[in-house]
């Protein structure tokens, strides 16, 4: 081989080094991750159940990562605007959205035309679950689920139940019901899902479904009358409300769920380093224990679980959108 032969081999065995060599190096370069606060976006307002989810568990996640989490808060468009914030972010490991069944799964069915699409996301894990509880105000001799749906088909028409507005899952959540017992019962859109439970409260509204924290306290001042939890096991914040499953609705099942997703793009590392940290954080008996006193159940981690979760639920909520013909543009 010529000298000029040489120098050109010698040169490309060097690129080659090189170029196979610059992935190990990035991820030496950043084998400390994190080594900075992460920035957790909620896609609804402050004070809410899942802001409530979102800001304790971020705590004992944050703890686990040795790092702060920085909670933002972005409500609007059903969670279309966190959802597009996150998708638009670097995918450095350093931004998350706490995802709900909103920015996840029925926003795509929602929407004809979405600014998002759910479905680049990386996710992380599902992180816990505040089941729904039904409640009545002003329908006499009802005391269960069942009882309702009987009256419900006695008089046609002629209940109605608040929620915090058209595709919200309060809305969607009385969907499931309607469409397991065959009943007419007739929608009352609200600003927000306070609105819907005050107006249940002042008898505007005859039903209401929220979390149980917000419906708990009205309750027990005996403003409204818990029919159920919408849930297949007992809550230990109100043990001797009956769940759905027991009452004979298995397939009303509706709850406030959330999950950790990141960027599109995100690298596996640090989607590993997060798995980790949020097992050691939901193991914790001290969040445990504060998850519990609140209705919220902690869910299953991992990537697989959160891909189950959302096939799942993606075929439930398709169902119940298209039985009820919601639409929103």
């Amino acid at each position: 081989m010529s000298l000029r032969g040489r120098v050109r081999a010698f040169f490309a065995i060097a690129l080659c080094s090189i170029t196979a060599a610059a992935p190990q190096m990035a991820l030496s370069a950043d084998a400390d991750y994190p080594n900075k606060p992460i920035r957790l976006i909620i896609p609804f307002g402050a004070g809410g159940i899942t802001d409530v989810a979102g800001r304790l568990i971020g705590q004992y996640l944050g703890e686990a990562l040795s790092q702060q989490i920085i909670v933002e808060n972005r409500p609007g468009a059903g969670g279309s605007i966190a959802a597009q914030t996150l998708v638009s972010a670097k995918p450095d490991g350093y931004t998350l959205l706490l995802g709900t069944v909103g920015t996840q799964v029925v926003n795509k069915m929602l929407y004809r035309k979405l600014s998002y699409d759910p479905a680049v996301m990386t996710p992380v894990s599902l992180v816990s679950n505040s089941p729904y509880v039904l409640a009545i105000n002003g329908i006499e001799g009802v005391e269960d689920l069942q009882g309702l749906a009987a009256y419900a088909k006695q008089h046609p028409g002629k209940l109605n139940f608040g929620s915090a507005g058209n595709g919200s899952s309060p809305h969607l959540g009385m969907e499931l019901f309607k469409l397991s017992t065959q009943t007419d019962i007739v929608h009352i859109p609200f600003k927000s899902g306070a609105e819907a439970v005050n107006a249940a409260v002042g008898g505007q509204v005859n039903i209401v479904i929220d979390a149980l924290p917000v419906i708990k306290p009205q309750a027990q001042a005996q403003r409204l009358k818990m029919l159920a939890i919408a849930a297949q096991t007992r809550s230990p914040a109100a043990p001797d409300l009956k769940t759905s499953t027991e009452q004979g609705l298995p397939k009303f099942q509706i709850g406030s769920w959330n999950a950790l997703v990141a960027p599109p793009d995100t690298p596996t590392a640090y989607i590993d380093v997060l798995n980790k940290a949020l097992a050691q954080a939901m193991a914790r008996p001290e969040l445990l224990s504060r998850l519990a006193e609140m209705g919220i159940q902690p869910l299953p981690t991992g990537v697989a679980a959160y891909q189950q979760h959302i096939a799942s639920e993606s075929e439930k909520w398709g169902q119940v959108i298209q039985a009820a013909g919601t639409q929103l543009d």
